[in-house]
């Protein structure tokens, strides 16, 4: 039996509504935290790595094109100081173009010893942006692609690469 005296209390139970109804609420919080990692899965920019060394031809393509561009645009902006100091040299680039040919960024990966070829290859590529959008075949796997090249200033004051 219960007792009625001040400062005990009483068996509290509970019921099978208020298991349900607790157990509802935590599949409710559930489903809609799995529903948020599902969207956030689906939004996720789907990246695609190329290189000279890729051989899938819808991207070799795109490479190609991008590279004819990129050196046409180089070698009209040939850097200035490097022509007057006689400088040359190689440098890693990595560059992210999205899927419309806009630029997603530009990065030395591998330094040509000589920050004003490092920095003439970060604006050559900011000056030939933006790019071709991708085709259809490329935007069906990809939202980015990350393009890394082997640039060469040449001592002719070209800029070539490194195939």
């Amino acid at each position: 039996m219960a007792s009625t005296q001040p400062g005990h209390r009483a068996d509290r139970t509970i019921s099978t509504a208020d298991i349900f109804a607790s157990r509802d609420a935590e599949m409710t919080d559930l489903a809609a935290r799995i529903q948020e990692q599902r969207q956030a899965y689906a939004n996720r920019t789907r990246r695609k790595a190329i290189s000279t060394a890729t051989r899938e031809y819808i991207y070799a393509n795109y490479m190609e094109a991008w590279r004819r561009k990129v050196e046409r645009i180089g070698n009209l902006n040939y850097p200035r100081e490097a022509r007057e100091l006689g400088l040359f040299g190689s440098l890693i680039l990595h560059v992210a173009v999205r899927s419309d040919g806009s630029l997603e960024g530009v990065r030395v990966v591998r330094s040509s010893g000589h920050e004003v070829l490092d920095q003439a290859a970060i604006r050559i590529v900011e000056l030939a942006a933006p790019f071709a959008p991708f085709p259809p075949s490329i935007k069906r796997e990809a939202d980015v692609l990350d393009i890394t090249r082997t640039w060469q200033f040449q001592r002719n004051h070209q800029l070539g690469w490194n195939n």
